[in-house]
């Protein structure tokens, strides 16, 4: 029996919300409602989607409670009536908030009414005493729909200020000490927002590629953390009203169908596409490096921290590691106050290893930023190695951090940040929001560096580190994955995500992305240990993930380029399409729960489909070889467009001449 055919029966026994989601349960339940002539979501206590027809309103309403180091403690609800009309609704629930020692209870009222007035109260009561960052109500505003438009802010001393929203990602709070906003939705037809209970203020979220400005209760400019005690109430209202300043402003329906655009439009190089070298220290088997040469990689990234006693053997391992996959390495260095000691020793320790390197990012240890001067210092002792390399800096962090500290392009010869999509929300739906934002942030980055190239690096599932913590963060329990592990990435939602953000930041101009790392839970390969916690991440030893697949096609196509799309709804289905000579391939995801209909449109004759998908990922998973040797099925693209059915979360790989 082969290996292939013996691990058959481990990815057979993986059921197909695991394979489509990473989790055993299913996703959360969305219940359609309106409030003529708003339709909306209601999922998990939250309101998501307010649309005027096809126009989106608001991006979501929902309860937020932080603890002293930002993070989010989820509710748990109970007691839930939801009585749905055709033109109104109402909802009640009882929401819990449990973690370590925080306890936060409330209950949830949410109305919407036949004239489009939609009411969301909370009243809570905190059940033990705990320090917090923020407890209340987050109010989200789509960028596509507000991005440059005007609104009016009612202030909490009853002033008014006329403003916009952001066009390009705002480094800082663009309104404060709110109590309402309003927008035009269409002409004559405003949405005002209003609130009660706190003072409210804005952030452009797109500095974390959320792809909202968040209205949030709490003002920042108030000390945090701060001490709840048991008792103490927190009480809260959000209501949406629409003015209408003639009797029937013109509304358009949303399309019926779902299409995706190949445009016929200049195209943009495919970004230079690495990996991060893998962060559990497991030395790869030679089936594994023949399977990560297959994509390709134009680079690996590995990060070393000059003060630690280990960073020596971390680089001779990661050395040989590229050196086997015929790539160079991307070395982020880590300075400490030392810095000139540090990159003295690294130059002799070049010498004795002599490891391939393409590019270096320099960064402060303290802050992860590049400060004044220190690119050019590496650049003073580290030039002689190797005089190609390629200096760059700017942040390890988010592209907040970029857009806030600004730090000196002297020196550089490209500039870097790193990108995750979990930083506010967890979900499944907010993940996906994501991609445009994304690209929202290489825009905004080369509006403040133009000229010179952006790499975004690391590209991951989750936060990496917590930079913004006030306090010391405890270690996760026994058989609780680390904080940056997340069982989707063993998923063909990992999958489907990744296609979204090669498309938003390929097309937008980033030059260089790196994701993930070679193996292990954050890797695109299990590894030959699997999974150490298969109940919480269910993987088997060698297989690869999903997203293998996906870079494995894109790799396929290094030094090509890549061809604009639009989605008709990108939040259901998108993808990207790249060219190389006489060939051209699409990547189209399915990125929601729901089987979908695509109408694919801009290829003209024979084609070939392979999918990805709950049917086909066992296979894929297991004996990648063989699955990637097949052609796929054969159909015939017509101007009418090629109907392309997607099982939940399935990716297709579209090939023409």
């Amino acid at each position: 029996m082969s290996q292939g055919a013996g691990q058959r029966g481990i990815a057979g026994a993986l059921p197909e919300s695991v394979l489509c989601r990473g989790r055993f349960e299913p996703p959360p339940a969305r219940i359609p409602l309106r409030a003529d002539p708003l339709s909306l979501v209601f999922e998990g206590g939250d309101l998501r989607y307010i649309r005027l027809g096809d126009r989106e309103v608001l991006r979501r309403v929902y309860v937020a409670v932080r603890d002293r180091n930002w993070g989010t403690v989820p509710a748990v609800l109970s007691d839930m009536r939801i009585d749905a009309g055709s033109d109104s609704f109402s909802i009640s629930y009882h929401a819990k908030h449990k973690h370590a020692d925080i306890e936060f209870a409330w209950e949830g009222s949410i109305t919407g009414d036949s004239g489009g007035t939609i009411t969301c109260s909370m009243d809570g009561t905190a059940r033990s005493t705990f320090l917090r960052n923020r407890i209340g109500f987050c109010v989200l505003h789509p960028i596509r729909e507000c991005a440059g438009q005007p609104c009016t802010i009612e202030h909490a001393d009853g002033s008014t200020e006329h403003g916009e929203f952001p066009l390009y990602i705002s480094p800082h709070q663009p309104f404060l000490e709110m109590r309402a906003i309003t927008h035009e939705v269409l002409p004559g037809l405003r949405a005002e927002v209003r609130f009660k209970g706190d003072i409210f203020e804005m952030e452009d979220q797109r500095n974390w590629t959320d792809a909202s400005y968040k209205t949030y209760c709490t003002p920042l400019r108030l000390p945090y953390p701060v001490e709840i005690r048991a008792g103490d109430p927190v009480a809260q209202a959000v209501t949406l009203r629409l003015h209408a300043d003639r009797p029937q402003p013109q509304v358009r329906a949303r399309p019926a169908e779902l299409i995706y655009s190949i445009r016929d439009e200049p195209t943009v190089p495919l970004p230079r596409i690495g990996l991060g070298a893998s962060t559990s220290g497991e030395t790869l088997s030679p089936r594994e490096l023949v399977r990560l040469r297959a994509l390709n990689p134009a680079h690996l990234r590995v990060d070393l921290d000059l003060s630690a006693p280990e960073y020596p053997a971390v680089l001779e391992r990661t050395s040989q590691t590229a050196t086997a996959l015929g790539t160079a390495l991307e070395i982020a260095l880590f300075l400490s106050d030392s810095a000139e000691q540090e990159l003295e020793h690294l130059a002799a320790l070049l010498e004795r290893i002599r490891p391939p390197v393409a590019a270096w990012l320099v960064f402060r240890v303290a802050d992860r930023l590049t400060g004044e001067g220190l690119a050019g210092l590496a650049r003073h002792h580290l030039t002689s190695y190797e005089p190609r390399a390629r200096f760059g800096g700017g942040t390890d962090a988010y592209f907040t951090q970029l857009n806030r500290a600004r730090p000196p392009a002297s020196s550089l010869d490209f500039v870097c940040y790193s990108i995750n999509p979990q930083v506010h929300a967890f979900d499944d739906a907010s993940l996906v929001e994501t991609f445009e934002a994304q690209g929202a942030t290489v825009e905004s980055a080369r509006r403040l560096y133009d000229g010179l190239p952006l790499a975004v690096t690391p590209v991951t599932l989750k936060p990496r580190y917590n930079l913004d913590a006030t306090g010391t963060e405890l270690p996760p329990a026994a058989r609780e994955l680390p904080r940056a592990v997340d069982p989707r990435q063993m998923s063909l939602l990992c999958a489907g995500w990744t296609v979204g953000s090669l498309k938003y930041l390929s097309e937008s101009g980033a030059a260089s992305v790196t994701y993930y790392e070679t193996a292990g839970w954050q890797g695109v390969l299990a590894g030959a240990a699997g999974s150490r916690i298969p109940d919480k991440f269910p993987s088997f030893p060698g297989c690869v993930f999903p997203v293998y697949h996906v870079l494995a096609d894109i790799g396929e196509f290094s030094g090509g380029d890549v061809v604009s799309t639009e989605s008709s709804d990108a939040l259901l289905a998108d993808g990207i399409c790249v060219r190389k000579g006489n060939r051209t391939m699409l990547l189209l995801a399915n990125l929601g729960p729901e089987r979908q209909t695509v109408i694919l449109r801009g290829l003209d004759g024979p084609v070939h489909v392979r999918t990805l998908d709950e049917t086909t990922a066992r296979e894929a998973m297991e004996v990648p070889e063989e699955y990637r040797a097949r052609e796929g099925a054969k159909a015939n693209a017509d101007p009418q467009g090629l109907p392309l059915d997607l099982l939940p979360y399935a990716v297709v790989r579209v090939d023409a001449p």
